[in-house]
């Protein structure tokens, strides 16, 4: 995780240079004031934070903002995009012993990072607003963040959390042995493909809908005619990823028989497709 900590003034620059010993493992740039007294090798100057913001926001999976709440809301604003793809926002006080994830909590890493930083601070407190999280209800997105599951129609997740909260059921259509291995089932029901509505989680690699859908790995076995070329193999290849709105991200790997092993097709399609 790439971390920049964004200063304003003295004390903060002061907090920021403490800050520091406990971000061991985290990649960090400190962004301070020009003219500001510094023992830092490294300070990244600015004269406003306007300046910026927009390509540090670009840059980093995570923001640390040793700033005022008011002005670091004013501040980000007009940046906001997406939940998918904002970078995870803290903001800590002087002391450092109170810390708030303040926007992309679970799939930007902002609650998680908190909880971190928390382990790792002396005596620090963090506080976490993201319903789920106070409640120990399911997030779907962090379910998909831990196993690394590809998210569709994102904008669907707050109406499905929204019914956990108030006890409500939520049907999930996916394979019996991948529900039972989500760790707290209240309120879910395991429904089959044919029953899917917007108040449905789906959990399929190959069922496309416009619920919310988590995309689990796939691991593809690819047979062939013997001398069959590499052009064939990929418009196959292509054409199947297609049909099942698949992404090359969504393979986790590509398998095929020993008897195979000596087809140049198949070897030049495993050498240089599936790493664009």
């Amino acid at each position: 995780m790439r971390i920049a900590v964004v200063t304003i003034n003295q004390p903060s620059l002061d907090s920021a240079y403490r800050l520091m010993d406990y971000l061991d493992g985290y990649k960090v740039d400190i962004y301070g004031k020009r003219d500001l007294k510094h023992n830092l090798n490294n300070l990244k100057v600015y004269n406003k934070l306007d300046d910026i913001l927009p390509s540090v926001w670009k840059s980093y999976n995570a923001i640390i903002f040793i700033v005022a709440i008011g002005a670091v809301v004013r501040k980000i604003a007009p940046l906001l995009r997406d939940k998918s793809i904002d970078p995870a926002i803290l903001v800590i006080n002087l002391a450092l012993d109170k810390i708030v994830p303040l926007l992309s909590g679970h799939i930007g890493g902002a609650n998680e990072l908190a909880n971190d930083l928390v382990e790792r601070i002396p005596n620090a407190i963090n506080f976490i607003s993201t319903a789920t999280d106070q409640t120990n209800t399911i997030a779907f997105e962090m379910l998909a963040k831990e196993r690394g599951w590809r998210i569709e129609n994102l904008k669907a997740l707050a109406k499905i959390s929204n019914r956990l909260l108030n006890r409500q059921e939520v049907k999930v259509a996916t394979y019996k042995s991948i529900f039972d291995s989500i760790p707290d089932r209240e309120n879910l029901k395991l429904v089959d493909f044919n029953s899917i509505d917007l108040d449905t989680v789906v959990i399929s690699p190959l069922v496309k809908s416009n619920s919310l859908t988590l995309k689990p790995k796939v691991s593809i076995g690819i047979g062939c005619n013997k001398n069959i070329g590499f052009r064939e193999i990929i418009k196959a290849f292509l054409d199947f990823l297609e049909k099942y709105n698949l992404k090359l991200e969504d393979i986790k790997d590509i398998n095929s028989f020993e008897a195979k092993s000596n087809e140049v097709g198949l070897l030049e399609f495993a050498k240089d497709t599936i790493l664009i």
